[in-house]
C-alpha cells in the first residue's frame, strides 16, 4: 500500500534536498497554481502519474523513489554515484562563488 503523507513528505525532503521551492516546482510542472504540490506534502492526495514521471526527470532519480509504502527495500538517494557527484560539483561551484 501506498502511504500518501510518508510520500508527501519524501517528495518536500528531495525538492529540498535538491534546493528548488514550490514555485520552481509549480513552474516545471506549468501548474497554474501551488495548491497541488502543498496537498502532496500534506499528504491530501498524490502527484498524477505524469506530475510523478515529470519529477522523476527533473531530480534524476526513479519514479519509485518518490513513493513510500510497506515495501522493505527503501531507494536511498545517496547510493547513487551520479548524485554524489552531483553534490560535489556543486558544492566547489558555490566555493567558486563564494571567492
Amino acid at each position: 500500500m501506498i502511504d500518501v503523507k510518508r510520500t508527501g513528505e519524501n517528495i518536500k525532503r528531495i525538492m529540498m534536498i535538491h534546493g528548488m521551492s514550490v514555485k520552481d516546482i509549480q513552474e516545471f510542472l506549468e501548474l497554474s497554481t501551488s495548491q497541488s504540490i502543498y496537498h502532496w506534502f500534506d499528504g491530501r492526495n498524490l502527484p498524477t502519474l505524469d506530475n510523478l514521471y515529470a519529477l522523476s526527470e527533473l531530480f534524476r532519480i526513479p519514479v519509485d523513489a518518490f513513493i513510500k509504502g510497506n515495501r522493505e527495500y527503501e531507494y536511498d538517494q545517496t547510493e547513487n554515484a551520479a548524485y554524489r557527484r552531483t553534490i560535489l560539483y556543486y558544492e566547489k561551484l558555490v566555493q567558486l562563488k563564494a571567492c
